[in-house]
């Protein structure tokens, strides 16, 4: 079937929103720790940034998990058009506005508002579309294909990242503050200010695209019943609500208690790299002891200007051996954004041929079982391009399956309730659950794998991230069983 002028726009504006939904998440990886050093007036390598990176990520997860369910119960109440723009433009402003940061506060603040908007967009984007295509295939193949561009936010940030970095020099300032002993802003504070993009086309397609038919048709008629948090477990829901929270949760708590920890603290610690880490061991343990001085002297202490010439000192000599491990890391990062790609480009294949949907999800899960332990058991000690073929699938299968649910929760629910119940199961069992499982890794079970918090080494990281990904795949993979079928057509 021909598609018409405006279910093209739609499926324009749809793209857009998945791809720089991952471009403004995947944001926080590359401007947090300089943009809290720069705000906090201490070096980068400094313990409370770490610190600080950590409780970030915390805080902005915690805030989008519980604003985008609240987001999702108005997707039902107000529309799902409304609510797509209006978290679209929330999440194009808000990383603009933390780009002018001028306190800690201020910037957690910004980067939280970015976090709530994307959960908000994703809930809104996938009711929008499973509702404004009334052919099935149609349906199915275009909620396939448009999210497969969220794989390319990652690749998109990180050329940006890579353009601002080489650039720097000839941006114009617009009024941004200036960088810590620097009249010229951090490169930071640049890459913020592209979180505007997607508002533009957002400003200029979205008048042309209509609401959900069915949606704005059904409440004309005061036939759309009111939406409702408790509906979730009614008898008839109970189940598909609890089963899609915890296989959501599965599938966020696995990449972000093994993959994406692995990028920066499971890298450093591949068989390439050992010559490395030994050369950088005793500069960062000269780089610990100065900073834990520098962390004693109060903040007027004339003491701490020469601390910080040391430290920035020790940072020069360490960064030559650091752009080494970035370059692997890079690489690494790469295979597992290629792998996401591919998987949601082949799960957009399954769906047009048509396979059920329980029997599709076991065609990730089922290899999740077994290429994710041996991924963080065998192949991490193994290294090159064993281990990075081995982390591409990991992020295939994992992938795929946030996909999976942009697909399958549309039908499973009825037409007053698909917002309310999709963002219970993608932001209360991914995002508030699932994405606890990094904190879970690196500040619990790696300590206690490695006898003492100052004892972790990135293979008590891959072990931590090996057991945290099986158990958690062994659980999906049994839950997955009780997952319905969604009713036959019909909204």
């Amino acid at each position: 079937m021909k598609l018409t002028r405006t279910q093209w726009l739609i499926i324009i504006i749809a793209s857009i929103g998945f791809l720089f939904d991952t471009y403004e998440l995947l944001m926080t990886p590359l401007v947090a720790a300089p943009a809290i050093a720069e705000l906090l007036k201490i070096p980068q390598n400094n313990p409370i940034v770490t610190e600080w990176v950590g409780r970030l990520l915390w805080i902005s997860a915690l805030c989008g998990g519980l604003f985008g369910l609240l987001g999702g119960w108005l997707v039902d109440k107000l529309g799902r058009k409304t609510m797509m723009g209006l978290s679209i433009f929330l999440y194009s402003f808000s990383p603009f506005a933390a780009a002018y940061s001028t306190s800690l506060p201020m910037f957690i603040f910004f980067r939280s508002t970015t976090f709530i908007g994307v959960c908000v967009e994703f809930i809104a984007a996938i009711t929008w579309l499973a509702e404004v295509f009334e052919d099935k295939k149609q349906r199915e193949k275009w909620l396939g294909i448009t999210q497969a561009f969220a794989s390319l936010g990652g690749v998109l940030v990180t050329l940006v990242s890579i353009w601002v970095s080489a650039h720097i020099n000839t941006l114009p300032h617009i009024g941004l503050p200036a960088g810590l002993g620097s009249p010229d802003p951090a490169s930071w504070r640049f890459l913020l200010l592209t979180g505007l993009l997607p508002a533009i086309p957002i400003a200029l397609l979205l008048p042309f695209v209509p609401e959900s038919k069915v949606w704005k048709e059904r409440r004309a008629a005061g036939a759309l019943k009111r939406p409702s948090f408790a509906a979730l477990f009614a008898p008839a829901l109970r189940r598909v609500t609890i089963v899609t929270a915890i296989l959501s949760a599965c599938a966020y708590g696995i990449a972000f208690g093994a993959l994406q920890v692995t990028v920066s603290r499971v890298t450093p610690g591949l068989p390439e790299l050992k010559k490395h880490a030994a050369e950088l061991a005793p500069l960062r343990k000269e780089g610990e002891s100065l900073n834990t001085q520098l962390n004693a002297l109060p903040t007027k202490d004339p003491a701490r200007k020469d601390l910080v010439a040391k430290i920035k000192d020790n940072f020069s000599k360490q960064k030559p051996i650091n752009e080494v491990v970035k370059e692997m890391s890079d690489k690494v990062q790469f295979r597992q954004e290629m792998g996401g790609l591919v998987g949601r480009t082949l799960l957009a294949v399954l769906l047009i041929i048509g396979i059920t949907r329980v029997a599709l999800l076991k065609v990730f899960q089922i290899p999740a079982l077994i290429i994710l332990p041996l991924t963080y058991f065998k192949f991490f000690e193994q290294g090159g391009e064993t281990f990075l073929w081995s982390y591409f699938f990991c992020g295939l299968l994992v992938v795929a399956q946030f996909s999976y649910f942009g697909e399958y929760l549309p039908k499973v629910f009825p037409l007053h309730l698909r917002g309310t119940g999709g963002s219970f199961a993608t932001n209360v069992g991914g995002r508030m659950v699932g994405t606890s499982m990094a904190t879970l890794n690196t500040a619990w079970l790696a300590p206690l794998l490695a006898g003492g918090a100052q004892e972790v080494k990135p293979i008590h990281v891959a072990l931590a991230a090996g057991y945290i990904a099986t158990g958690l795949a062994v659980l999906a993979f049994v839950v997955g069983f009780l997952l319905p079928e969604p009713k036959a057509e019909g909204n």
